[in-house]
């Protein structure tokens, strides 16, 4: 499968609340003109295209120096388990690769655990830390 990963420069709202249903993401659907704030304020958004279809997305935020958050790593259904989303992060860990900590959350299911240590990430737990969040 030739997938070409790029930045994502140009907002196209269509493509992009067709990858966020495409998994569910609700609360980003519900929100549009939230959701493309979040894309026109992130430190960096990478895309995979197949051919012409937006295919996966990454989304960071964070200073570029001290921290890197992933915020958002989508890939569509069709596309799943098909080296997509590893390709997406470990392009973003290369361009980020000089930042002290790069973070992400994420479901607590082994599917997601076994894919986030594939790619070089640690589980918080395993390294004696806990994660706080407000929603």
């Amino acid at each position: 499968m030739d997938i070409v990963i790029s930045e994502y420069i140009e907002y196209n709202h269509n493509e992009i609340i067709n990858l966020y249903e495409s998994v569910g993401w609700v609360n980003y659907v519900e929100h549009p003109e939230r959701l493309r704030e979040g894309y026109k304020n992130s430190l960096c958004v990478l895309a995979a295209y197949k051919d012409t279809e937006l295919a996966g997305i990454l989304r960071t935020v964070g200073d570029n120096a001290t921290i890197l958050f992933i915020q958002d790593i989508i890939v569509l259904p069709k596309y799943q388990r098909m080296g997509i989303g590893t390709k997406l992060i470990k392009s973003a860990m290369e361009k980020y690769k000089d930042v002290y900590q790069i973070e992400l959350l994420t479901d607590d299911t082994e599917k997601t655990i076994s894919f986030y240590k594939s790619v070089g990430l640690t589980p918080t737990n395993e390294i004696g830390a806990l994660s706080f969040i407000r929603m």
